[in-house]
């Protein structure tokens, strides 16, 4: 079967997480990513070689030395047969180096010049340094997490960088590509992790439009508010993720779980709902995490198990789907999360540091 991307080029300059995500899934989708380091390296090779080996996979490695005029020479070459480039500095960085998107534009008119930085090249911010949590809390969803009553707390799920920095940028390089394909011209891509996180707020800004402001953490509909939609611990001291939105899930697992006498109290959000919240508590607390996943199994309520990630690898729909293996040091990693019927991913290790610059470079016109 064929790779979906074969035959697009991609130049990726790009470091650290959320670009390099981006580039990895078009790897994996088949696209040729070459990553061009700088000679000491991505420096995510230093932080968090197993990060770099995560995001890196199946790209190629070659070293140029951006402060070099030599070397920009070499990369505008590169650039006269690429579809793409993604670069992740901040903005005036590639112009001063003497490749910005006007200079490589005149060099290759439908190149797709993607710019993923955490505030975009307009805006007084443009030039401020941030990381995820930065852009999480100016788009407000730091605001967003957490118990009621409680402060934010930071996710390990890195929700700027990867949902709306690596991702939004990929879609948007791959829009960007099929314009440049039907027109012969190219486009550059301004992707902001601020602005790809503020555009996740679809739950917070359904009840801002609906009743003029947010609500406070864990008091909208679906981050605390209902009684049916929450989190609760087991007699285990484990955790239940509790979905049952539906009254018609609802009232099927109170059946289940000999409670049917809780029907007659509608979940609704806010203090309404609080004698049945604390019902609810009571009752996770009787069974055990794997017991109430039996009985969530079987009465399909929308009741899962909270699992920690050595339990999610281990789980057989997890297992079945086939989306993680280990590596040549039997350590795991993921493949592209989605199944084509008549196409293939590709895979393959993170490359060694310049590995590829000899090979690259001698197939330049």
């Amino acid at each position: 079967m064929n790779s979906l991307l074969a035959g697009l080029r991609v130049i990726d300059l790009s470091r650290l997480l959320p670009a390099p995500f981006c580039t990895q899934y078009l790897a994996q989708l088949g696209a040729e990513v070459i990553k061009v380091e700088e000679p000491a390296g991505d420096y995510a090779r230093g932080l968090s070689a197993e990060m770099f080996a995560l995001v890196n996979r199946g790209k190629r490695s070659v070293v140029l030395d951006l402060k070099k005029p030599d070397d920009v020479e070499t990369l505008k070459a590169l650039v006269r047969d690429a579809d793409v480039l993604v670069e992740s500095f901040r903005p005036g960085v590639m112009d001063r180096l003497g490749c910005g998107y006007e200079t490589l534009r005149a060099l290759n008119p439908r190149l797709v010049y993607a710019a993923l930085t955490g505030y975009g090249q307009t805006g007084p911010y443009r030039d401020r340094a941030g990381h995820d949590m930065n852009y999480l809390g100016y788009a407000g969803v730091l605001d967003q997490t957490g118990a009621a009553g409680g402060p934010p707390t930071i996710s390990n799920v890195q929700i700027a960088d990867l949902a709306g920095g690596g991702l939004t940028c990929a879609l948007a390089v791959l829009a960007a590509v099929i314009g440049a394909r039907s027109s012969g011209e190219g486009t550059l891509v301004d992707c902001a992790m601020l602005d790809g996180s503020l555009a996740l707020q679809v739950s917070a800004a359904t009840t801002l439009r609906t009743i003029k402001s947010s609500l406070p953490r864990g008091s909208d509909m679906l981050s605390g508010a209902l009684p049916n939609y929450r989190l609760f611990e087991t007699a285990d001291g484990k955790h239940v993720a509790f979905g049952a939105l539906e009254l018609k899930f609802f009232h099927k697992f109170l059946q289940a779980a000999g409670r049917s006498d809780l029907m007659k109290i509608a979940p609704v959000p806010g203090p309404g709902g609080q004698p049945l919240h604390d019902a609810l508590t009571d009752l996770f607390r009787t069974r055990t995490r794997e017991q109430w996943e039996v009985l969530g199994a079987e009465a399909d309520c929308c009741l899962s198990g909270i699992y920690t990630l050595e339990e999610a690898l281990d789980n057989p729909q997890v297992q079945a789907r086939g989306l993680w293996s280990n590596d040549a040091g039997g350590k795991p990693q993921f493949d592209f999360p989605v199944r084509f019927s008549n196409a293939q991913t590709c895979g393959g290790v993170a490359p060694k540091l310049g590995a590829d610059t000899a090979q690259v470079l001698a197939g330049l016109k």
